[in-house]
């Protein structure tokens, strides 16, 4: 049985999904290092990049982060974001 304090969390998670263009990413190494930087943030359920398609889908809690914060992340690793 849940708790009701712990139901009431889930309801009030305003989760959202960002695809971000990445440029600048040239091996393997490079999308995961996007890809950790992301799940590492603060709001973020879940991330993953693909390099061919040079993009991240970010699953995040509205409430917590903000899109801009996202892709200043990624930036602040050198890669472009549009």
């Amino acid at each position: 049985m849940r708790q009701k304090g712990a139901w009431a969390h889930h309801i009030d998670m305003a989760t959202q999904t960002l695809q971000l263009a990445v440029r600048g990413m040239t091996c393997g190494s490079c999308a995961r290092t996007v890809e950790r930087t992301l799940t590492a943030t603060p709001g973020v359920t879940k991330a993953s990049v693909d390099l061919p398609s040079a993009s991240a889908t970010v699953e995040y809690d509205a409430n917590l982060v903000k899109p801009e914060v996202l892709a200043e992340a990624v930036r602040d690793l050198g890669y472009d974001v549009p």
